[in-house]
């Protein structure tokens, strides 16, 4: 009878911890916000951008703006030629080539300003507030 008991409380226990894994997976990638960008030549279309706090996946689009584009996201302030000062995350997985879309990793983005642009495609920096 104890063992049946044990067997019991045991599954249980898993169906638990299951399930209250599958609920932090949902609710993190719920927390995952998508931000499309789309360089054109010369400049990305959104000239600026004011987020909330949190974590966003960038995915930028080439619409004939160079052969292949990129994003570099960094705090306002530094200086965007050094690779150091790049928050690396916001690099998309690979060059975005003509009619293509590529996808950043997940950036978390802290309250601040920061700048984005793009170095292939030479845009200006353009301003990102978080709040």
């Amino acid at each position: 009878m104890k063992t049946i008991k044990n067997l019991i409380i045991g599954l249980f226990l898993v169906a638990f911890t299951l399930t209250a894994t599958a609920q932090d997976k949902m609710a993190k990638a719920d927390a995952v916000k998508t931000i499309s960008l789309e360089q054109t030549k010369g400049e990305f279309t959104q000239k600026k951008l004011t987020l909330s706090e949190g974590t966003y996946i960038f995915k930028v689009s080439n619409n004939n703006a160079a052969p292949e584009v990129g994003l570099v996201l960094i705090e306002d302030g530094k200086d965007g030629s050094k690779p150091e000062n790049h928050i690396s995350e916001a690099y998309v997985s690979q060059m975005v080539k003509h009619g293509k879309t590529e996808s950043s990793k997940e950036v978390t983005l802290k309250k601040g300003t920061y700048k984005y642009f793009c170095p292939f495609n030479e845009t200006p920096e353009y301003t990102l507030i978080v709040k």
